[in-house]
């Protein structure tokens, strides 16, 4: 019945009724009004005699003060009422059907805004899947990303317009999005045929468009494509020199550029870059300095984290910062980088491209996060490109082995993104190292009280 009703009254108010509907009942006022002053009953006169009679019966029962603060009560429940519906009427306007509800929406960023300011170090997809686990702990991100990259649509854009790689920068915008499932999407959108466009990413072209109109600042364009995402952190390059990423094998031969070092098929003893020592992109050892945390990875070995280490300072600022550091061994090794490396390995690896002396490893990073979970072999799952965990190897390199299952079931080659992070989180907040910031040592459990 109330259905029907409803039905009924919506006829009423469709465009062009509305405005008739007006017009009757105007005209059935007026000749009510008019029928009153004919029988000598003048409506205005009767209406305020009626509501001075009702005014002089409420002040009897109560007296003029109480009646007042109830009027005034009213009268404010009325405006709020109003005022929150209206609020919310213009506010869900703006907002797509499927999002959280305001209020929610307004927790969890108060709780994100206190969160621990959290610097991560790498590039590739591992940087990206890590960014999309931290942002549900703290809007306080930052992505420190390697700009070595030569090869797919970025390498192409690097050569015809003389851009910093794109790829990595809009993998860590996009993971860091707080926007609509359709906008990220085409930020990732990846054209697969067109004389010229076959290949490239609409997200790197966005970024080599916005480069072009700041006179190419990166870093002014990837701000302004972090505002069009409502990214939750923002990412930087590590340098904003065009850096090209130099390989030493141990038979001798030197392989340059990033999408050749893999394919060289040996076993990589140095990597550099040229320019040696690039200088760091403004803001990048600041952030390091001033963080809570650090995490170094997940990634490439020998092309994400490592070519990061080369940059002048950036290094140095991961030995001297306050704040706690942690290194994320990957699950799989990558054919051509780190074949049948352990833990171990890749924590020596790491060590040496950061000039710290071996049994010294403390002094760069206070942990290594490994996978637990590795399937026995014999199963399904079992795989010889898994990593093998060498514990007293990593102890002998001065870093502490920390054991956690934090492997992806739909994927056992990456990090579940979401285990990660808690891992990361929890690690950080059991430490209870106190951190001294502008004179003054805050315990560590207040400073993550409101993530738990």
């Amino acid at each position: 019945m109330n259905k029907e009703l409803a039905h009924k009254l919506k006829r009423l108010t469709l465009p062009g009724l509305k405005r008739y509907i007006l017009f009757v009942l105007l005209g059935v006022f007026v000749v009510v009004f008019g029928v009153l002053l004919v029988l000598g009953f003048h409506p205005i006169t009767v209406t305020g005699d009626f509501i001075r009679e009702c005014l002089e019966h409420a002040a009897d029962v109560l007296p003029h003060r109480i009646s007042g603060i109830l009027a005034i009560t009213v009268g404010i429940f009325l405006i709020s009422i109003a005022f929150s519906r209206t609020l919310t009427y213009v506010v869900a306007s703006y907002l797509p059907e499927d999002r959280e509800s305001i209020p929610d929406m307004l927790l969890r960023r108060a709780q994100s805004e206190t969160g621990p300011r959290i610097v991560v170090i790498g590039g590739g997809t591992g940087l990206a899947n890590l960014l999309t686990g931290l942002k549900a702990y703290t809007n306080n991100l930052t992505a420190i990303v390697t700009v070595g990259d030569d090869g797919g649509s970025s390498g192409r854009l690097r050569e015809e317009l003389g851009v910093l790689p794109p790829g990595d920068i809009r993998n860590c915008i996009t993971a860091l999005a707080d926007e609509e499932k359709l906008v990220t999407e085409l930020f990732r959108y990846r054209f697969a045929s067109g004389q010229g466009l076959e290949g490239h990413s609409f997200g790197n072209l966005f970024l080599t468009a916005l480069c072009e109109i700041t006179h190419g600042d990166m870093l002014q364009a990837v701000k302004v494509a972090s505002r069009v995402l409502n990214s939750r952190g923002q990412v930087l390059p590590s340098t904003l020199n065009s850096i090209t990423l130099v390989a030493e094998m141990e038979d001798g031969r030197q392989v340059r550029g990033e999408s050749h070092i893999a394919g060289a098929n040996g076993h990589i003893k140095r990597m550099t870059c040229e320019p040696a020592n690039p200088e760091p992109a403004p803001e990048a050892i600041d952030v390091i300095m001033n963080a809570d945390l650090v995490v170094l990875g997940p990634g490439s070995l020998y092309t994400s984290i490592i070519p990061n280490m080369l940059v002048q300072g950036i290094a140095e600022a991961i030995r001297q910062t306050a704040a706690r550091r942690i290194y994320v061994c990957n699950v799989m090794t990558e054919a051509g980088e780190t074949t049948n490396y352990t833990v171990g390995d890749h924590v020596e690896a790491l060590l040496e491209h950061s000039s710290c002396d071996v049994g010294e490893g403390y002094k760069f990073v206070d942990a290594v996060l490994v996978n637990e979970d590795i399937p026995e072999e014999g199963s399904p799952e079992a795989s010889p490109n898994f990593v093998t965990y060498d514990p007293n190897h990593v102890r002998d390199l001065g870093v502490r082995p920390i054991k956690r299952n934090v492997v992806s079931h739909n994927n056992p080659s990456q990090h579940d993104a979401n285990q990660l992070a808690e891992a990361l989180i929890l690690w950080y907040a059991r430490r209870k190292r106190s951190k001294r910031r502008n004179g003054k040592a805050i315990p560590l459990r207040r400073r993550v009280a409101s993530l738990f």
